[in-house]
């Protein structure tokens, strides 16, 4: 049964990702974020993966009537004020989501393109990448690829953060309405990323790298954030502002701890905030 937009609910945000067993990346991390930033966090899960801090054993893809059901499980009933999308892994499961986002009239979606592994493997076939592009990218709100994504989706390297903006307008090429490009993983003492919009603003945010043995799950927390400040309603600049904030405060809380043995995770929790509850928009 519909309810009135004017009930008082949660600010909802729903992550269709995959999960991490060892908790550092993927739905686990999505929640964890959401759940520091004050919203009410959902998922809809797209693979189940045995891994830990030092890799991943395996990986097994949910079926795509699943993870149809799963979302529309979710909207149907609870609904969401921002979505964030995590690794889709076949074209078929790229489509569900494409008609999901359609289907429900989705508005606020950040998507997170995994497709390169931190060892540098490629995690998507070139099929899945097409599709993410040519169908996704343009019903997306905002993508936020790393350097080898970025690289994988341009067919070039991105050699310094000179070469920051040019590939970011590039990116925007391909049909998304914004980009936020992370140069993270370019050599250097400070971290560089440019957000880039379709009416050609730009933002260069900027800060000293922080020395840590713990990163697993950065670009999946960024992406949750991200979104949890725009079911937030925050505009889109102010949002990334804040979700980079918060990261920074998660890797700089967490980067003494040891956690496993390999690359360790976040400090998704170093500074929760009271779970908010909004007024209207509630459909």
């Amino acid at each position: 049964m519909p309810r009135s937009p004017d009930l008082p609910h949660y600010a909802r945000v729903l992550s269709i990702a995959g999960s991490d067993s060892g908790g550092g990346a993927g739905i686990q991390a999505d929640l964890k974020t959401f759940s520091a930033l004050g919203c009410y966090g959902m998922t809809a899960i797209t693979a189940i993966t045995a891994q830990n801090t030092q890799g991943v054993r395996a990986i097994h893809g949910i079926p795509v009537d699943t993870l149809r059901t799963q979302i529309d499980a979710v909207l149907e009933d609870i609904g969401a004020d921002a979505v964030k999308i995590g690794m889709l892994h076949d074209p078929e499961v790229v489509r569900v989501v494409v008609k999901a986002i359609a289907r429900h009239r989705l508005q606020q979606v950040v998507l997170d393109p995994v497709m390169v592994a931190t060892s540098g493997d490629r995690l998507m076939a070139l099929e899945t990448v097409n599709v993410l592009v040519q169908e996704l990218f343009p019903l997306t709100t905002i993508i936020t690829p790393n350097l080898d994504e970025a690289a994988l989706l341009l067919g070039r390297s991105i050699d310094g953060a000179d070469a920051l903006d040019d590939a970011a307008t590039a990116l925007l090429a391909l049909g998304a309405p914004a980009v936020l490009l992370k140069g993270g993983h370019l050599p250097g003492d400070t971290v560089v990323d440019v957000l880039a919009l379709a009416d050609g603003g730009r933002l260069r945010l900027q800060s000293p790298r922080i020395a840590t043995h713990n990163g697993h799950g950065t670009g999946c927390t960024l992406s949750s954030a991200i979104a949890a400040h725009l079911a937030l309603r925050l505009p889109l600049p102010q949002a990334v502002e804040q979700a980079r904030a918060y990261i920074l405060g998660a890797i700089a809380a967490g980067a003494h701890v040891h956690t496993g043995h390999g690359h360790g995770p976040l400090n998704h929790g170093y500074a929760p905030v009271v779970q908010r509850v909004l007024q209207g928009g509630g459909d």
